[in-house]
């Protein structure tokens, strides 16, 4: 017990510590030993309990107090922006939920209980690991990126402290919402988080990263209401609190649709499923180490990890329905929107919401097969994506801009950032990297579990994830000579995180038959009480070989090779020499231009939203009344 309370500890004493930090230098040393630390302690967590899930009950009314005294503290921050930004619709969702829960607890305080209040199983261990490697790695990453982004930008107010304090806060608050089961902590722990993205997307204090962050607020209030309701419905009818017994409750048919669905719903809002994808889009405003923290270890995470949790209970029932349809529509739509984006942070923000519909669709399946390959894209997904926010916030910190049209001559003028980014983008979609097992995977299960329309889905959407990504490979590997070495500003702590992530996205590839086996099956076997190769251990073997060579060779050829043959690319006119600009018509000279094709007119991205947001909500409508109105008509 003493590992697990100190992962949590450990983050949020250090963001206590970084509100009176204001040498840059003591909050340096600071938040290295802090990350160290979390991933010290993430991995120790791994070895002492892979494979023994570990429940504690805490029958404690001094840690209820403390958990309803944390909550009204978020209500009335919460209460406290929405009053100086006049946005009292918003403060309204806050508090009715607020009241809703401290109503609840003082009601229900003496039939609804919860007798394993924390539990620590295979899965909320890889989501600590995710959280605390990842995330750490990206608070060492921050120090750099956060000191250049004031240096350049002078007109926005330097709160560091206040940054790293959120940063910290958010990472304590995903450990203790992974292994809580009592889901009024959950519920704690989901709140801060919410309040910790929307702190994050409004730290520049504009007038449109404000914005952007009430919509993220308030959005996933909506969420957070549901999931008020959700706890109230469970603790008035079945008088537990746990989320292991509901899940038993739906195994054993009993009537928990409406308490699924709702807690479903609440995971669409905080994965960004449409029509709520518009505040992680709005994300994008903040610092990239937001975008980074947003994306692969907290806050969507949050989201896939409770909807994969109910995937026992999900599958031809109305929530399960609903978890398939919208998840299946907003992989679709989501991929597509993606095609007609030019700036590199918007791609991610689609493909980041593409594949969590794809976790979110599979999680709905309910089957094991489904259930396995949600889990492996959450793992292969929060590596490489967060590798690839970070390679592109340090591009635009070098170049002044994140479009992927100024990348061109990027590979020569960048060279170790554009294999970072490289290496990112294959973990995301080349084979036989681990983000395409996984859509194999997800194939067979569609197959299997007759879903015809999700397969339809998923082959088409994968289809333009392949377009938009071998868009930007080959923008960024396209050769365009030049002398200028456009690295030198990078800092150090910044080539620790991408250099860590890059090895580490082809670690994971690598050893993934091996997660399999060790991480995901057992936790597997536990909830559906069988043991089963979604695909066989000798392919799953042979493509991390694949991986392997892959890395190997290119070294291993590359080696002695003094001299290089120089060509003259073929241009569309008499080369003038350096590749760089030809003689064209009537002899006028025409420099060398690369440019994209993103197909505006077809793949807009209001044409996507408007076909996809409509459809998701469609079927929201349609299946939280059928799971409403089933229970009561019986």
């Amino acid at each position: 017990m003493v590992i697990p309370v100190l992962l949590f500890a450990v983050p949020f004493v250090t963001a206590l510590i970084m509100l009176g930090v204001r040498s840059s230098s003591l909050r340096n040393h600071i938040v290295k030993a802090s990350a160290f630390l979390m991933m010290v302690l993430s991995v120790t967590t791994g070895f002492l309990y892979f494979g023994h899930p570990f429940k504690v009950g805490i029958d404690s009314e001094a840690l209820r107090l403390t958990m309803t005294a944390v909550d009204g503290l978020a209500a009335l921050t919460v209460l406290y922006y929405c009053m100086k930004y006049k946005r009292y619709l918003v403060a309204l969702l806050g508090i009715v939920q607020f009241v809703l829960i401290v109503a609840f607890e003082f009601h229900a305080g003496s039939y609804a209980r919860s007798v394993w209040d924390f539990n620590i199983d295979n899965l909320a261990i890889i989501m600590i690991l995710i959280a605390g490697i990842i995330g750490g790695l990206i608070a060492v990453y921050s120090l750099g990126y956060m000191a250049v982004f004031h240096r350049k930008h002078t007109d926005i107010e330097d709160r560091r402290p206040f940054f790293f304090f959120v940063v910290f806060l958010f990472l304590a608050a995903m450990f203790g919402l992974v292994m809580a089961n009592n889901l009024l902590y959950m519920y704690t722990f989901w709140e801060i988080t919410s309040l910790c993205s929307f702190l994050l997307i409004g730290y520049t204090q504009t007038n449109e990263a404000i914005h952007n962050s009430f919509k993220a607020l308030w959005m996933n209030l909506l969420g957070g209401l549901a999931f008020a309701l959700a706890i109230v419905w469970l603790g008035s009818k079945f008088y537990t609190l746990e989320l292991s017994q509901l899940v038993n409750l739906g195994i054993q048919s009993m009537p928990v649709e409406p308490i699924v669905a709702l807690l479903v719903f609440c995971g669409f809002t905080k994965s960004a499923m449409m029509p709520f994808s518009g505040w992680l889009l709005g994300a994008m405003v903040a610092p990239t180490p937001t975008s980074a923290l947003l994306h692969s270890s907290t806050m969507v995470k949050a989201g896939v990890f409770l909807i994969i949790k109910l995937c026992p209970v999900l599958g031809n029932n109305h929530p399960g329905v609903m978890a398939m349809l919208v998840g299946g529509i907003t992989f679709f739509f989501a991929s597509c929107a993606a095609i007609s984006q030019s700036d590199g942070k918007k791609v991610l923000a689609y493909s980041t919401i593409s594949n969590l519909g794809l976790i979110v669709c599979c999680a709905g399946t309910g089957s094991y097969e489904a259930a396995w390959t949600a889990i492996m894209i959450v793992i292969f997904h929060a590596v490489a994506k967060s590798l690839l926010f970070l390679t592109v916030g340090t591009a635009e910190q070098q170049l002044g801009s994140r479009n992927l049209e100024s990348f061109d001559g990027i590979f020569n003028a960048m060279p170790r950032l554009s294999l970072c980014m490289v290496i990112g983008i294959c973990g995301m979609f080349l084979a036989p990297f681990g983000m395409l097992i996984s859509k194999w995977a997800a194939m067979k299960a569609f197959v299997d579990a007759g879903q015809p329309l999700l397969l339809l889905a998923l082959v088409y959407g994968s289809a333009t994830t392949l377009f938009y990504w071998t868009k930007w490979l080959g923008k960024i590997t396209t050769y365009i000579p030049t002398n200028e070495n456009r690295e030198k500003g990078i800092l150090g702590v910044q080539w620790t995180a991408l250099k860590s992530l890059a090895s580490l996205t082809l670690v994971v590839c690598v050893l993934f038959p091996l997660i399999s086996q060790y991480m995901v099956i057992p936790y597997l076997a536990h909830i559906y009480r069988s043991i089963d190769d979604v695909i066989a251990q000798s392919n799953l073997w042979i493509m991390s070989l694949m991986v392997f060579l892959l890395v190997l060779l290119p070294l291993r050829f590359g080696k002695g090779r003094k001299s290089k043959k120089m060509v003259i690319t073929n241009l569309a006119g008499e080369n003038l020499g350096e590749d760089v600009a030809y003689r064209g018509a009537a002899g006028r000279v025409v420099p060398v231009t690369l440019r994209n094709w993103y197909m505006e007119t077809w793949f807009s991205e209001r044409k996507m939203q408007l076909w996809g947001y409509t459809a998701c909500v469609a079927c929201l409508l349609m299946e939280l009344s059928l799971a409403a109105g089933g229970v009561f008509h019986v």
